[in-house]
């Protein structure tokens, strides 16, 4: 099951051509940090930097980030920001409400708020995270304790507003029908069997528990999703499912850093596979440490201190994996090159 998962994830066997075919299989790539995520695909591909991101981000427009699934920010396609976005948002309003209140931001001034930021992205265009705040805070509504971030993800939700092209090591916001055009009504039906279908492409085999929690939704949903494309899947042992047709697993990848807010980690309730009986040496506080992968499982976390990788492990380490570790350390650095992305949690 090892083996399937990091095959689908594309972490194992052939890698993914370009930014956004990792997006496309991952469905939906955790980004509230952006280095984070960028080493998601570093992971994936081979002989991409981060400027093949941000091109994707900026210029090709075919990837973007905003609040989706359990409400934080996800990288995704173009194509599926449409459908996503209708699915995943609608019971995030009222947490947004609640935590907007909590921020001395009232009904009242949420919504003068927003019109501040739709005004200034239509009058203006993309405009960074401080730009808006500066617009904001001139209006009267507050910014300050995350009542900004909740503010713009509000825009968001309502699905004016998305994080697109880079200014700089800065994501600007932009207006979604600007940036991406009037977009399309969504079957709901049809929404929630792609998401299935989707999902299952990128973290088979899995059950139904493991998408209700990736996606933040309802098991009822998540059953109807499956119920539609049950002639695609194939029952598994412990209630687990996977799609029928598949290409064939690959064997364990070589040693490999991968990132922050790691999606191999998010995909599953159960992450016992890849981090053991003890979780906390990664995940601690909500955080999700950048750790390295070896014979299929985490082994050690890592850090890069002055342009240099500092490794962390568990135990010991074979000579073999410390030196593809540090190969794959120098492609690390490689791929991130002058470029530092500053880690803005939630905003």
């Amino acid at each position: 099951m090892l083996r399937e998962r990091l095959t689908a994830q594309l972490l194992a066997g052939e890698p993914a051509r370009d930014p956004v075919a990792v997006a496309e299989r991952l469905l939906a790539i955790q980004a509230q940090d952006p280095r984070g995520a960028r080493l998601a695909i570093r992971a994936r591909t081979t002989g991409l930097s981060v400027a093949d991101v941000d091109r994707a981000l900026t210029d090709d427009r075919s990837l973007l980030i905003t609040w989706l699934n359990r409400g934080t920010l996800h990288l995704v396609r173009l194509e599926d920001y449409p459908w996503l976005q209708a699915l995943t948002t609608p019971q995030l309003a009222a947490g947004n409400a609640r935590r907007l209140e909590q921020t001395g931001v009232t009904p009242r001034l949420a919504k003068k708020g927003v019109d501040v930021i739709v005004r200034a992205l239509a009058d203006e265009g993309p405009l960074t995270r401080r730009q808006l705040a500066e617009r904001v805070e001139a209006a009267g509504v507050p910014t300050k304790n995350q009542a900004l971030v909740h503010l713009l993800m509000l825009t968001a939700l309502q699905g004016q507003t998305i994080r697109g092209p880079m200014v700089g090591i800065h994501q600007a916001f932009v207006l979604v029908r600007d940036w991406l055009g009037e977009q399309p009504a969504v079957d709901r039906e049809r929404a929630l069997a792609e998401l299935a279908r989707r999902f299952l492409a990128g973290h088979g085999p899995a059950d139904e528990r493991d998408l209700a929690g990736w996606a933040g939704l309802p098991l009822r949903d998540v059953r109807a999703g499956l119920g539609a494309i049950a002639p695609e899947l194939e029952q598994r042992p412990g209630g687990l499912v996977d799609l029928a047709r598949r290409p064939p697993t690959a064997e364990l990848p070589p040693p490999k850093l991968l990132g922050v807010f790691e999606p191999v980690l998010l995909g599953w309730v159960s992450r016992e596979p890849l981090l053991g009986s003890d979780p906390a040496r990664i995940i601690a506080g909500g955080l999700f440490r950048a750790f390295a992968l070896a014979d299929g499982r985490a082994v050690a976390t890592w850090s890069l201190e002055e342009g240099k990788l500092v490794l962390q492990p568990f135990g010991r380490l074979s000579r073999e994996v410390r030196a593809a570790l540090a190969h794959d350390g120098a492609d690390l650095i490689r791929y991130l090159g002058a470029v530092s992305q500053p880690a803005h949690r939630n905003g």
